[in-house]
């Protein structure tokens, strides 16, 4: 287990690492000066956003078979791909933010009502649209947060948020595991301590101040809040997927990555923290 957790994480760290570097060096973002950056921001990354959905709709729609609903996965994949890519699509278009997502949500929803007509008629009309409209604004909605902050804020306010997020789960894994007693969320995830908790929060918070001692993007002080602020609600998001999983009575989303589980169990962390960190970088970046 510990042994995959090291091989699959440092090979994904690897591979996200190298994706959003390359594509801040495709539009500039690396640059400091705003003039050579591109009009268009965070292509590669929003199409690694936008193909993650697709196998995060596949996982959720088998935890929702677990309570005897249905999800069109095809319609909710796209669902959530249009709301993930908010922020990047609206570059493109001459459409404000707040237009473009009252617009994909009502579609949506008309789309969720034709879709469950065609395909289980009057069974479970409002248990699956109701479970197919959860899944879009779950997956797709949180996710675009991510997007918004690579697109507004640049790569290195994605680093900040992304590395503060996970570096809580290797913190949290490895100091509960060694001295985790006091459970502090025993029916939603009995694996997690207060231990843990603390030991994430202080490698997020170290992490944080690296980053900006490095970049100079946020004053040392901040970070460190920041990253505090990034462990305790990457912590909460893991905690909201646990609840789902509890529900369908399942132990991990999928078992598609080794010493991980699924998608959704790579991505609950930053879903739930992606607003605080785009809040946080509005007021403060």
């Amino acid at each position: 287990m510990l042994k995959h957790r090291l091989i699959f994480g440092i090979l994904m760290i690897l591979f996200f690492v190298g994706v959003v570097t390359v594509d801040a060096w495709l539009d500039g973002s690396l640059s400091t000066d705003p003039g050579e950056h591109a009009a268009v921001q965070g292509t590669l990354f929003a199409v690694m956003v936008g193909l993650l959905m697709i196998p995060a709709n596949q996982e959720m729609g088998v935890l929702v078979a677990g309570k005897n609903l249905k999800i069109i996965q095809p319609v909710t994949a796209i669902s959530s791909i249009l709301l993930a890519l908010s922020w990047y699509f609206t570059q493109l278009l001459d459409m404000s933010l707040g237009i473009y997502l009252a617009f994909v949500a009502a579609f949506s929803l008309m789309v969720f009502f034709l879709a469950q007509n065609m395909r289980f008629g009057m069974k479970n009309v409002v248990g699956n649209i109701g479970a197919g409209c959860f899944t879009a604004i779950y997956l797709g909605l949180l996710a675009g947060f991510a997007v918004a902050i690579r697109v507004d804020f640049g790569f290195w306010a994605l680093i900040m948020f992304i590395f503060g997020v996970k570096i809580t789960d290797i913190g949290a894994y490895f100091i509960g595991s060694a001295y985790g007693k006091h459970k502090f969320a025993p029916n939603v995830s009995p694996n997690k301590s207060w231990e843990g908790l603390a030991g994430g929060i202080i490698s997020a918070a170290m992490l944080s101040v690296i980053i900006s001692l490095l970049t100079g993007i946020i004053s040392a002080g901040l970070a460190a809040i920041f990253g505090v602020l990034m462990a305790v609600t990457g912590q909460l998001g893991d905690c909201c997927e646990s609840m789902i999983k509890r529900d369908a009575q399942a132990k991990d989303a999928a078992n598609k990555v080794p010493g991980f589980g699924g998608i959704l169990d790579l991505i609950d962390s930053p879903l739930a923290a992606g607003i605080f960190a785009y809040l946080y970088f509005i007021l403060f970046l």
